[in-house]
């Protein structure tokens, strides 16, 4: 889960910084159409299991980056580190 979190993210980012300049100059020449991102199948089932596991946090933050920020933490606290911890308390008593 943590590393679909990650690349989740990870393609968030490269999408955002690779569109910046575009959107930049669309907003300096006052063009009101934003262009829409068109994601593929295989993003599309990343951010939605991404979504999905870290639905707890989701609202938290008013920017996008922050929204995805947040779930990304959310995902690595839980599922890479209380599982490892549950693992070695398993590990452990058994």
């Amino acid at each position: 889960m943590c590393v679909i979190a990650a690349v989740s993210f990870l393609l968030f980012a490269v999408n955002q910084t690779s569109s910046a300049s575009g959107r930049q100059q669309q907003e300096l020449a006052e063009k009101a159409s934003v262009a829409q991102t068109h994601e593929g199948g295989f993003r599309k089932g990343l951010d939605e299991i991404s979504e999905a596991v870290s639905a707890p946090v989701s609202g938290l933050s008013s920017s996008e980056w922050g929204e995805r920020g947040l779930r990304l933490l959310f995902v690595l606290l839980v599922f890479g580190f209380a599982v490892g911890y549950l693992a070695r308390v398993v590990r452990i008593r058994a």
